[in-house]
């Protein structure tokens, strides 16, 4: 099924805002790298972009809804501008401390506005745009499954590795209990950056391209596609040293784990359980990997040697569920109930 002439016009201004700004403001990053500028503040606005370039389709579009949850939306959108501004600042004006520190307070301050406008809209505009939690018994066993299924990845990987005693310091380590305990915490301080992937690319964009590719064909394109995103990060902040490795890592990880994403969406068509799983996914790294550094994600070193064991691992773990009986549902028979 093709794209409508409305839907075209917001996947130009959905496009705009997601790919054009990140890649554009990638070239700022290059030359912090070449400068040796720290340049995290980048990672951490770029996760906004996705929901803030839907929200702006939205309101430019559909102008006549009345609907849209347009508090929520123009706070989202003025502190997506505000983290594009000291990504800027950042470079210009390098600081070891303060742009960092201020986007961490932004995603801290802003979260808590986000959901005191959001929770204060009417209950039919958070309705209508995909921002209720629903489906509570299915979306608690797709977090459950997930978690079970990481820690499955991790164990293997350590047995894989010979890192046995790596795995037993972690399970040991007090540290990691306490970073647990307070995961819930910190997802309510932080929400915005999880919400604003998955709302752009679950929410929006995975229905759009089941639309016209199928169910399958449209999860397969979007992992694609936001493995492609992170192509700034990949090179100049994740491995700058091996950022073609990184990249195809990160297509690895995006496909399949994207795959599963696209499974949870399905099953419990509830935005927040995406949300919540990219939360963890990000947030048990430190975990797994016993370094609560800030650095965890920076600069890491990726070898042509370990994408295939990746593939497998991934693509055997959660890649598997494109085979799921919500895939297996012909087109014309699978709706989303909020569209957006």
């Amino acid at each position: 099924m093709k794209f409508t002439k409305m839907e075209k016009r917001e996947l130009l201004i959905y496009g705009l805002v997601a790919f054009a700004v990140p890649y554009v403001l990638g070239i700022l990053m290059w030359y912090g790298y070449t400068k040796e500028i720290d340049v995290s503040v980048f990672p951490n606005a770029q996760m906004l972009y996705p929901a803030a370039g839907a929200m702006l389709a939205v309101l430019l579009v559909r102008k006549k809804d009345v609907q849209i949850p347009k508090r929520f939306f123009v706070t989202y959108l003025v502190l997506t501008v505000l983290a594009i501004v000291m990504s800027i600042a950042s470079i210009f004006a390098p600081s070891d401390t303060l742009w960092l520190g201020g986007v961490q307070i932004l995603l801290i301050v802003g979260s808590i506005l986000c959901w005191i406008f959001m929770l204060t809209e009417k209950k039919e505009k958070r309705t209508a745009y995909g921002l209720r939690a629903k489906n509570a018994k299915s979306s608690v066993f797709c977090v459950v499954l997930f978690i079970v299924l990481y820690l499955l990845r991790t164990a293997i990987a350590y047995v894989a590795g010979g890192e046995l005693g790596t795995m037993a310091e972690v399970c040991s380590n007090p540290t990691t209990w306490i970073t647990i305990a307070v995961l819930p915490i910190n997802f309510f301080l932080v929400f915005i950056a999880f919400f604003g992937e998955e709302y752009g690319w679950r929410y929006y964009l995975q229905p759009m391209l089941q639309k016209r590719f199928g169910l399958r064909g449209g999860v397969i394109i979007l992992g694609i596609v936001w493995g492609l995103w992170h192509l700034p990060v990949n090179f100049f902040y994740y491995s700058p040293g091996s950022g073609l490795q990184s990249a195809v890592a990160q297509q690895i990880t995006c496909i399949t784990l994207g795959i599963f994403f696209a499974y949870a969406y399905m099953k419990t068509q509830n935005i927040w359980v995406p949300v919540i799983l990219h939360f963890l996914n990000n947030n048990l790294v430190p975990v797994i990997t016993a370094d609560y550094s800030q650095e965890v994600l920076q600069n890491n070193q990726v070898t042509w040697g370990s994408l295939l064991p990746a593939l497998l691992l991934n693509g055997i773990i959660f890649g598997v569920f494109i085979f799921a009986k919500e895939f297996r549902k012909k087109e014309e028979n699978f709706n989303y109930e909020s569209e957006c």
